[in-house]
């Protein structure tokens, strides 16, 4: 990818999260990166291609971190830390984009579509077998697995909001904060005060 390429990208990110997908002109975006509109189709064929582009990246990000967290042999309680890490690393590293990937997603078209639903769903089954599996293994409660996919998604989809408004300490915080925050509920009492016992 050629350096404008990346600068039409992150300028389109950035507008696309302070005022939509839908409310940004390619104008808009020359305007933004101090160049003519027409220029702009000599790196791109058009605002959907920009879309796809900041989209598919993002979910890319949650699908590869997924394989490998899910391909570990790690417990299923500490699959499930990881994940929270990778959503907060991801919306560390691509605040923008990940606002772009909530907010805007249902404009992608076609192909990119299809395969947007399929990284999601794909993406969401497998989180639903770590829980499934911790419940199996007596490491989470018998809550309904639905309900605790919900509820962790609810939270981990929303830290993009949080993150810029924070310094860096608060931050380093909430990476050791949240995974206990959202897991400790969760976490069958029997398993946790052994574990405390041992420490």
């Amino acid at each position: 990818m050629t350096q404008r390429k990346k600068a039409i990208l992150n300028a389109a990110a950035k507008l696309f999260k302070e005022r939509g997908y839908s409310a940004i002109t390619m104008r808009d975006l020359a305007e933004e990166l101090d160049i003519k509109a027409s220029s702009l189709y000599n790196h791109i064929s058009g605002k959907h291609e920009i879309l796809s582009s900041l989209v598919l990246k993002v979910a890319q990000s949650f699908s590869s971190g997924m394989n490998e967290i899910s391909a570990g042999g790690d417990s299923a309680f500490a699959k499930a830390e990881q994940l929270i890490q990778l959503h907060i690393n991801i919306a560390l590293s691509y605040p923008a984009e990940l606002a772009v990937l909530n907010n805007d997603w249902m404009h992608l078209e076609g192909k990119d579509y299809e395969a947007y639903q399929r990284m999601r769903q794909d993406y969401e089954r497998d989180f639903k077998i770590i829980l499934e599996d911790g419940i199996t293994n007596e490491e989470f409660k018998s809550f309904h697995v639905d309900t605790m996919l919900f509820n962790l998604l609810s939270t981990l989809r929303s830290i993009y909001l949080w993150i810029p408004k924070r310094s860096a300490s608060e931050i380093a915080d909430l990476q050791i904060e949240l995974p206990k925050m959202l897991l400790n509920g969760l976490a069958n009492q029997s398993l946790t005060a052994s574990s405390s016992s041992t420490g």
